[in-house]
């Protein structure tokens, strides 16, 4: 089981590291150009501190498991993700928008956020 924890946990590092690099040197031109229509509701400096939120929070899944320092960090960060994706997922509904890709992400953080709280037997 634990590959699996760490397999999910780099993939939503992956992603989310990714979506906060793309939030924080993208301007919003280039954002809208790219589908993301979203960012038309938020001022620059909300959508950029929200890209820097995300990047380290994809740290916080990572680091601390794999240095053995503080690891009660990462089922934190995954539950700040989940709380990202119910914005997202509200945000996206709003806006009449497709949410399975914030559903993903968010059933995937809670998942590591669950299984990496406490332990379990599987």
């Amino acid at each position: 089981m634990e590959w699996v924890l760490w397999s999910v946990a780099i993939l939503l590092a992956i992603g989310f590291g990714f979506a906060g690099i793309t939030k924080v040197t993208r301007s919003r031109a280039e954002m809208l150009k790219a589908g993301m229509g979203w960012v038309d509701l938020y001022s620059d400096s909300f959508i950029k501190a929200l890209g820097g939120i995300e990047l380290l929070g994809a740290v916080g899944l990572i680091l601390p498991g794999a240095l053995d320092i503080l690891p009660i960090l990462t089922p934190i960060a995954a539950s700040g993700f989940v709380i990202f994706m119910i914005g997202a997922t509200w945000i996206h509904l709003r806006r009449h928008e497709p949410i399975s890709p914030t559903l993903v992400l968010g059933a995937l953080s809670l998942f590591l956020a669950i299984m990496r709280f406490g332990p379990y037997p599987f």
